[in-house]
């Protein structure tokens, strides 16, 4: 298997230089990820931009990280499951919905689990939900515009999953309270 550079800011493309500071600067480290990344900076800068972008949507922060778990899991990226619990727990994702991402199993509050079977069914059948899948997403409270939001996470998240999964990137020290492997998953299922 080919062994991906983890950049640092200095070894990095002139280009991928201040994602890399900026990253060093809000989290006081560059996740694995940003450094593997950094090898191709329009990956990288797109990546953070995408990630300012879904910010800005109309989901909250729970929304999320359901939309970003979900595509996690279904792609199997151990590393983002990891990244994202840790992101999930530093900004107040109740704990049984963060349990229910991690196992596969449904989040108790109803209009949040339909953004999870929605999430799910955009990733599985790629792009092409039936109108039922639709009539039941905006049963549950969401719109047209949340519909297009999902896309967006499910996007922001092949960049990062496929980047994972073809340069084994290590996993973060800070993420490793939070490990997760999609193998103890489908033991549990």
């Amino acid at each position: 298997m080919t062994d991906f550079t983890l950049h640092t800011v200095d070894s990095a493309p002139q280009t991928a230089q201040a994602t890399l500071k900026g990253a060093q600067g809000s989290l006081g480290f560059i996740p694995n990820l940003f450094a593997t990344m950094a090898e191709a900076p329009s990956l990288l800068n797109a990546y953070a931009q995408l990630g300012e972008l879904l910010n800005k949507t109309s989901f909250s922060p729970t929304e999320q990280q359901i939309v970003l778990m979900t595509n996690n899991r279904l792609n199997g990226c151990d590393y983002c499951m990891a990244a994202h619990t840790t992101i999930s727990q530093a900004t107040g994702v109740p704990a049984d919905v963060i349990e229910s991402l991690r196992t596969n199993t449904p989040i108790a509050e109803a209009k949040l689990e339909a953004l999870r079977t929605f999430a799910r069914v955009v990733n599985e059948t790629r792009g092409w939900p039936t109108q039922d899948n639709l009539d039941a997403f905006f049963a549950a409270g969401y719109g047209q515009q949340q519909v297009l939001e999902v896309v967006l996470g499910t996007a922001f998240k092949v960049l990062s999953n496929y980047t994972n999964h073809i340069a084994s990137t290590p996993l973060d020290t800070a993420f490793q309270p939070n490990a997760w492997s999609r193998d103890e998953v489908r033991q549990a299922a």
